[in-house]
């Protein structure tokens, strides 16, 4: 039986939190209740706490002597999902749902904050980031343009997010790009309705908007180097009310993910020109919107390297994974790495009853991960 670490925080108290939390999600730039308990726990620790930069986002500041200064960043929204875990503490708020774990996450860092206020095993100042709005909203950009690293001058900044892929009691940290960029778009087609019976009367958009979807899945085959990770999804084909009409627009959207800057470049521009010549071809006009949203999260090389010892620190010299791939997954915490140096660690969760992936409906949180993951943040800030 794996064996984890012990900290000096009420487990029993934080796992009836995060149960709280979970049973009442609230969406990104809504998490006022959450925010609200989170700056509570913080001032009952003795933590400095500062409320409302980006909206809903709470900082905690817990110092001791002169030192480094050190930012540690959980992130507390939820999806906008329906629950189906049949857990006890399951979901009150219709269509709303902790399917990532950011209830965990939040908890995780009040646990770290907990046993650094009772131990003071560090020196210097530590800030506890609780970031709004990260499920595809970018919070975390919104924290850093609203000044977080001018008041808060951290000299490294941590990240962590726990991962079904990994067993309990592993993790996965390296060097370098570790998830990729997140960019969406959307391709409309105005053409000419009329009958179905009689489509040369008309200018098909349906026509126009399958085409470019098939083409367009095929881009980052015929367009990328095979040895760079890069995907182009599309999610998302909307067109027409009948069938017997032709419509006279349409509309497809998705998603682009890559590691690589250059990739993104291409893919960008051979969707342009792609959806633009599919559209002179059929006769149809074309407008392209296309939303760089993530940048690609970089973990920097010495950050990774205090955060890989963390882990052993915590949770013993077999705990790395280092086979385990860099995710096509995108994670705002890439804007507070582009500001500062630092490196974000995945935690394996899954056991016998936490199997699910995350953002999936019968996904929950292991409670298990709490102590797992303060020790690998107080073992960063200690170092």
């Amino acid at each position: 039986m794996t064996s984890f670490p012990t900290i000096q925080a009420d487990i029993d108290a934080l796992v009836a939190l995060r149960h709280d939390l979970h049973r009442h999600p609230e969406l990104g730039f809504e998490e006022e209740r959450t925010a609200g308990l989170v700056a509570d726990y913080l001032e009952r620790l003795g933590c400095t706490v500062h409320r409302g930069l980006a909206g809903t986002g709470v900082v905690g500041m817990l110092e001791n002597g002169e030192g480094p200064i050190v930012g540690l960043r959980a992130d507390m929204d939820a999806l906008p999902m329906t629950e189906a875990s049949g857990r006890e503490w399951s979901s009150t708020n219709e269509g709303k749902f902790h399917g990532c774990g950011h209830d965990g996450h939040t908890v995780c860092l009040l646990a770290t904050a907990e046993h650094l206020s009772r131990t003071q095993a560090f020196r210097g100042t530590v800030v506890f980031i609780f970031q709004p709005a990260e499920e595809g909203l970018g919070g975390g950009q919104k924290m850093v343009v609203d000044g977080l690293f001018e008041q808060f001058r951290c000299e490294q900044v941590f990240g962590f997010h726990n991962m079904p892929l990994l067993p309990l009691g592993a993790a996965a940290v390296q060097s370098g790009p570790a998830m990729a960029s997140f960019d969406e778009f959307r391709i409309e087609f105005g053409g000419e309705g009329g009958h179905a019976a009689m489509p040369h009367l008309s200018r098909d958009p349906v026509f126009a908007a399958a085409e470019t979807a098939v083409t367009l899945q095929a881009l980052a085959a015929r367009e990328i180097d095979p040895h760079i990770a890069a995907v182009l999804s599309v999610t998302q084909i909307h067109a027409g009310t009948t069938h017997n009409v032709i419509p006279h627009e349409s509309w497809l959207g998705g998603t682009v993910r890559t590691l690589d800057p250059g990739a993104r470049d291409k893919l960008q521009s051979a969707l342009e020109r792609t959806a633009e010549g599919t559209a002179v071809a059929r006769g149809v006009g074309a407008k392209v919107d296309y939303q760089r949203k993530f940048p690609v999260l970089v973990n920097e090389p010495a950050a990774t390297r205090v955060l890989r010892s963390a882990v052993t620190t915590a949770m013993g010299s077999n705990a790395l994974d280092d086979a385990f791939k860099p995710l096509l997954a995108a994670e705002d915490f890439a804007f507070m790495l582009e500001a500062r140096p630092g490196a974000y660690v995945l935690l394996g969760q899954r056991d016998e009853e936490h199997q699910a992936m995350v953002h999936n409906p019968a996904y929950d949180f292991n409670d298990r991960v709490i102590p797992i993951a303060a020790s690998v943040l107080a073992a960063a800030v200690a170092q």
